[in-house]
């Protein structure tokens, strides 16, 4: 039986984000016959653009993006919404949506070795058992096929898609302590445009009507209400665990593909789809609970009044609302189940 997750919301907006992803590689993979792969990368974060613009504004409650944010914006947009898109889409052109949508585990492992290592993020063995077991399963996809070269041009391709979208996530999770929806929506605007206009420099023209729509349609929901929730469920889990989490998304792909694509189920997908699962299912039981120190920190993001944030306030400001204002954080050491948040990026080499 699995534990209770730290966070519940954050898990709830982790399964809405990958299931909503994961419909995107096959319905993407039927699109390509009349899409090129530049071309529908730009038109899938159009849609996206043009969902998140009619969701609203962004909350008063949120802080707003700074000069500051913009290097990180910036990488963040190339590795996740131009690079990765159109690396996919290369890459399912070559091994289909069954095996494409499976290949996309590997974003969950690859999220939390950058989020570790260069994050400061924390995991123990067993969710590393877990990592371990998912780069197993997609390893195994490119084994035993009819055309080896092409097959392992496709994997490496969605391979390279995966790492933009694990750097894109770590940077989307440092970058959460702002409006999550002017992240997401600065994103598909500025990628949406950049793809679409390299398409045209490269000679592609736009689809015919219904294709324009489809993919519209396919982005407003897998790369728009997606990415929103996606950038909501890291600022509450944390890159790491929120790649187990979204881990779902491939699986979601893998049983819709026989239905919309000429493909089916084969032992070696069965076999891979089996390790991926048991990866997740170990990163999912990790829980993470022991003494631990606060730094003092000071910062800008939104907040309610708990045992991290106790400070006096302006007239006017609620403590138990949702607000947001540059507020300090004194040293504290305490203990309590925890994921690598915000307020939550200690050592772990030694009790503290």
């Amino acid at each position: 039986m699995l534990r209770p997750s730290p966070n519940r919301r954050g898990v709830l907006l982790g399964l809405a984000a990958a299931i909503s992803f994961g419909v995107s590689a096959p319905l993407a993979t039927r699109l390509l016959d009349r899409v090129s792969a530049q071309m529908l990368a730009g038109l899938l974060y159009v849609g996206a653009f043009i969902a998140l613009s009619v969701v609203g504004r962004r909350a008063s409650s949120e802080a707003r993006l700074r000069k500051a944010d913009t290097p990180r914006m910036a990488a963040m947009i190339l590795a996740g919404g131009i690079l990765a898109p159109v690396l996919l889409l290369l890459g399912l052109e070559r091994v289909g949506g069954v095996t494409g949508s499976l290949l996309l585990n590997l974003e969950g492992p690859l999220t939390i070795v950058i989020g570790v290592s260069l994050f400061r993020e924390h995991l123990p063995r067993q969710a590393m058992a877990g990592a371990t077991v998912i780069f197993a399963g997609a390893a195994l996809l490119g084994f035993g096929v009819g055309s080896a070269h092409a097959d392992w041009v496709g994997i490496l391709l969605i391979a390279a898609a995966c790492v933009g979208w694990a750097i894109d996530n770590n940077l989307t999770q440092s970058l959460t302590v702002r409006d999550p929806l002017s992240i997401v929506r600065v994103k598909a605007g500025v990628a949406g445009t950049v793809n679409v206009l390299l398409a045209f420099a490269i000679g592609e023209r736009l689809p015919s009507a219904t294709a324009l729509l489809a993919a519209l349609a396919l982005g407003a929901v897998s790369y728009g209400f997606s990415v929103y929730f996606d950038a909501l469920a890291l600022r509450s889990l944390g890159a790491a665990r929120e790649a187990a989490v979204f881990a779902v998304a491939p699986f979601v792909g893998a049983l819709l593909a026989p239905f919309v694509l000429p493909e089916s189920l084969g032992l070696r997908d069965a076999v891979a789809g089996a390790l991926m699962a048991i990866g997740v299912l170990l990163l999912l039981r990790e829980q993470h609970d022991h003494p631990h120190r606060h730094n003092p920190l000071e910062h800008d993001h939104v907040h309610r009044h708990d045992e991290h944030h106790q400070h006096s306030h302006d007239p006017g400001i609620t403590a138990g609302a949702p607000h947001s204002h540059t507020h300090a954080h004194p040293e504290l050491v305490h203990s309590h189940p925890h994921v690598s948040d915000v307020h939550h990026r200690h050592t772990h080499s030694e009790p503290t």
